[in-house]
């Protein structure tokens, strides 16, 4: 871990401070490339963009740019690191967009005081952008910041620890139900979190036709009796019964998905789950069961995690790069469920083919197919960026 510290903080410093640079797309190495770039020929285009608004994505890059905002309230798994402690993670967010998609983000960490303060700040600088990102804002004010920017911009918005998550979550799943021999509206489905992530997870799975999904939190079973539910969590909730705990759920149950806390699904809770179960185990970075614990109290599971270095990693990078970029590319004003559904099945569907020889080599591995240790693409799959991208520009249009 020492070693590891040290990488990250000389990767961050060296050669130069941070991870993100701003380049000219154009020249400007003449007398004449200034007087274009500037004044007096910069002023045609800004003619242009106040007579049509719509000539902002002719003439500037807003149509490739997006912003990466964050309050800096939930932190990859460290929590309320403030604003500017964030900086690390939304330059990291802007790299993935570059790296994947070729779109191009300002990181913005803003100190808010309140979540309206945060919406009217976002709401202010959004004519810059073609698309927003919000990333690492703590339930439950994450969702009434996003529900209120959709309701005030006509740009996509969205939110990745929730809908990227899900989005990966329901691919992955797709995969593994087949393989497992079950079916998403006859699957028996635990949850284990209720934060953003475990509730746009499991609203995105019930559009998609799951039919039987029990939702726990700290307090226990979220049922419609609970007085502490919030508009997110209360249309998860379930008939009340004398199901209350994690323990009364899991029993019979065919896939657990957590998105929780370390070791927090026990050998017993496994040893009682339906034949064939499906374990998603997603917190970061130790899962609620290490796949070597799950697996050697029995053989018949196929399990995910949140981490590179076991199989089927659920890992959002598959999913907001191409996202934003099939939604940039159809001028979209919106993030739809029906995009998200696109993004999910196309996923799904890649994972099911052959996997080219440059993704076997970037992995240093011999064969990689479909089946119980390959349920969802490579982060560096080439094939993602068309795939997806395409599919959820077709649902933007449609």
């Amino acid at each position: 871990m020492d070693d590891l510290k040290k990488r990250a903080l000389d990767y961050h410093q060296f050669p130069i401070p941070g991870k993100l640079s701003v380049e000219s797309s154009k020249p400007c190495a003449t007398q004449d490339d200034l007087s274009l770039a500037y004044t007096p020929g910069v002023a045609e285009p800004v003619r242009e963009i106040n007579a049509d608004p719509a000539n902002a994505y002719k003439y500037t890059n807003k149509g490739n740019l997006v912003a990466v905002i964050t309050d800096g309230t939930a932190v990859l798994g460290l929590g309320n690191m403030g604003a500017l402690a964030s900086k690390p993670v939304m330059e990291g967010k802007a790299v993935l967009f570059k790296r994947f998609a070729g779109i191009d983000v300002f990181d913005i960490e803003i100190n808010a005081a309140s979540p309206d303060e945060f919406i009217q700040t976002v709401v202010n600088i959004a004519p810059t952008f073609g698309g927003i990102n919000l990333e690492d804002i703590a339930a439950p004010h994450c969702f009434y910041i996003e529900n209120e920017l959709k309701k005030r911009l006509d740009i996509p918005v969205f939110h990745d620890d929730q809908h990227g998550t899900a989005v990966i979550v329901a691919a992955a799943l797709l995969n593994a139900l087949e393989l497992q021999g079950k079916t998403l509206p006859t699957a028996k489905i635990v949850f284990l979190g209720a934060g953003a992530a475990g509730c746009s997870c499991a609203k995105l799975l019930k559009l998609m036709g799951a039919t039987n999904v029990t939702m726990v939190d700290r307090t226990g079973v979220i049922d419609s009796l609970r007085r502490d539910l919030h508009d997110n969590n209360r249309e998860l909730a379930v008939v009340p019964s004398s199901n209350k705990t994690l323990a009364d759920v899991v029993p019979g149950s065919d896939v657990f998905i957590g998105v929780s806390a370390k070791n927090a699904l026990d050998a017993t809770l496994i040893k009682s789950m339906a034949k064939n179960p499906i374990i998603f185990a997603l917190a970061n970075p130790d899962p609620e069961v290490l796949p070597s614990v799950a697996h050697a109290i029995r053989d018949d599971i196929l399990m995910a995690t949140g981490r590179s270095d076991f199989p089927n990693q659920v890992n959002n990078a598959l999913c907001f790069p191409y996202l934003f970029r099939g939604a940039l590319d159809a001028k979209a004003t919106k993030i739809t469920e029906k995009m998200k559904v696109a993004a999910a099945h196309a996923l799904s569907e890649l994972a099911r083919e052959p996997v080219p020889a440059d993704i076997l080599q970037a992995y240093n591995l011999k064969e990689l197919k479909f089946g119980k240790e390959y349920i969802i693409p490579k982060p560096f799959d080439k094939r993602l960026l068309a795939r997806v991208s395409s599919a959820v520009a077709i649902a933007a249009k449609e």
